[in-house]
């Protein structure tokens, strides 16, 4: 036990202890990890940012980024807004990207993307799904990185019915509504979940059908949990998944 002030840490809510610079050596010999206090600050600072980073995307910023398209393919960038995409609609899909921590570097395919389906033009949430399955690769990779498998929790397949059957029922998918008690059950079985793949060293993926996954990211945002959830289709076809856990079950 340490001398100091017993917190958590900011950015990853782990014990910690504020101690004076003078016991940095016992801290260090009784086997702590010693980190000063602007680097505490950086990484707090950083994880905010991460997490609010689609709040700070705003017309600027997409005009930049359009502006360094114009640089790598002059004709896709000119016919891509406001010709087929406005640039709200535009806005809302890299800020839905981000919102689930997808990386929008990859502007090029983005752009290919939204002009191969000039249907969807005025529909954001659909745009969003085809460009996430145009990236699947580096989603996935960001997730598992060059592994061959990804481990992944799924839903009972009585749960995944009745979700789907209620999704048929809704014009908008992410506005599926549970009843409470179901709900409150499902966040629980999600939690326990996530934590065992966790406590085995792995990412907690989860694992839907692709009309499901819009309205159960939203709901794992709802309950502050680190899983990322993907559809089938999104995928890259020369991974394998290995089902970890299935629940929602009675």
């Amino acid at each position: 036990k340490l001398d100091g002030v017993e917190v958590r840490d900011p950015a990853f809510g782990l014990e910690a202890v504020w101690i004076n610079e003078s016991a940095k050596e016992k801290a260090q010999s009784l086997g702590y990890t010693v980190v000063d206090a602007s680097t505490v600050v950086a990484t707090h600072l950083n994880q905010i940012l991460q997490k609010n980073v689609h709040d700070l995307l705003g017309h600027e910023e997409v005009q930049k980024v359009l502006d360094i398209l114009a640089k790598q393919s002059p004709k896709l960038a000119e016919s891509l807004v406001p010709e087929t995409v406005s640039m709200t609609i535009l806005l809302k899909v890299l800020k839905n990207l981000l919102v689930e921590k997808v990386p929008i570097r990859d502007i090029r395919t983005i752009a290919e993307t939204l002009a191969t389906h000039p249907q969807y033009s005025q529909d954001s949430d659909a745009l969003t799904t085809e460009v996430r399955v145009a990236l699947s690769r580096i989603i996935v990779q960001s997730i598992v990185g060059s592994e061959n498998e990804i481990p992944v929790i799924t839903l009972d397949p009585e749960m995944e019915q009745m979700l789907l059957r209620s999704a048929q029922q809704k014009q908008d998918p992410s506005a599926i509504s549970m009843e409470p008690n179901m709900a409150e059950k499902l966040q629980k079985a999600l939690n326990d979940a996530a934590q065992r793949q966790e406590m085995a060293g792995k990412t907690p993926v989860l694992l839907v059908p692709a009309p499901l996954r819009k309205m159960l990211a939203r709901f794992v945002r709802y309950c502050s949990s680190e899983i990322a959830v993907f559809s089938y289709n999104e995928i890259p076809e020369d991974k394998q998944i290995t089902i970890e856990a299935s629940i929602g079950g009675k």
